[in-house]
């Protein structure tokens, strides 16, 4: 895992679903300071029919590109700024309200 090193995978007392585990990560430096985070995560399974490796890598990519794994390997290949953030988040907002707005008098005008 790029962000930490994973300290332990242990079967919660009460799974939402099966399958789902109890993940702890440490990030940052080890020692007193270093933060500890704990999330919860379902595995991902792809099923290979017939040995057919393609036809499961074309799943497997397209359930990565929905679960939108891709766009966040690409924004932390290099550290954001907060104020970057900020502004990149701002940025797609309007980009959303503008063609929403579009769309909106696109339907209007076609009445």
């Amino acid at each position: 895992m790029p962000l930490g090193t994973l300290l332990k995978a242990a079967p919660r007392h009460s799974p939402a679903a099966p399958g789902e585990m109890y993940w702890t990560e440490r990030f940052g430096r080890s020692g007193r300071n270093s933060k500890i985070r704990s999330f919860d995560r379902a595995f991902m399974q792809i099923i290979v029919r017939d040995n057919n490796v393609d036809q499961a890598l074309r799943a497997l990519k397209k359930k990565l590109q929905r679960e939108g794994v891709y766009r966040e390997m690409k924004l932390r290949r290099h550290y954001e700024k907060p104020s970057e953030k900020r502004a990149r988040e701002r940025a797609a907002a309007i980009r959303r309200a503008r063609k929403l707005e579009r769309k909106r008098a696109e339907r209007e005008g076609s009445r």
